[in-house]
């Protein structure tokens, strides 16, 4: 079953439950889909949903940081439920050392590609080739540090 179809059947479920939380959660992230999918005109894949998922938790982490240092916490506290409605439609996420396992083979790509080893300006490139082969797998603040720990050592 595709990922959409997943978080469609979700929602019906939510809404059979009355489960107005969990719900709106779900019916945010229908939209920001249906709103990726109507500005490009195309029909999502599995790794595009994961990808808009990523961003909202993303929003969701800043959210909850600025609620939090506002003294919010009922607001901090709404939006970490959210983020854990999310989070289930996230796939299992890779460990440090699969993280840096995987930048180790993408730096070694680059090295072949270049024709010697990559140095500290060419993390963009680095990391361009990191993010295509890791997104939804890992968070991309972890992998441009293990990027920055490759190209430094």
């Amino acid at each position: 079953m595709a990922l959409k179809d997943q978080i469609t059947d979700d929602m019906k479920a939510a809404m059979r439950a009355k489960d107005s939380e969990r719900l709106g959660t779900i019916r945010l992230l229908l939209a920001a889909i249906k709103q990726k999918e109507v500005d490009e005109r195309v029909e999502l894949d599995d790794a595009a949903v994961v990808a808009i998922v990523d961003k909202l938790l993303k929003q969701r982490k800043d959210s909850i940081a600025a609620f939090e240092q506002a003294g919010r916490q009922d607001l901090a506290q709404k939006e970490a439920a959210e983020s854990t409605v999310l989070q289930a439609y996230l796939p299992a996420r890779l460990s440090a050392d699969e993280v840096a396992a995987e930048v180790r083979a993408v730096v070694a790509d680059v090295t072949a590609e270049l024709g010697r080893a990559p140095a500290a300006g060419d993390m963009g490139k680095v990391m361009s080739a990191a993010k295509a082969r890791l997104a939804g797998k890992a968070e991309m603040a972890q992998v441009s540090a293990a990027v920055k720990a490759a190209l430094a050592g």
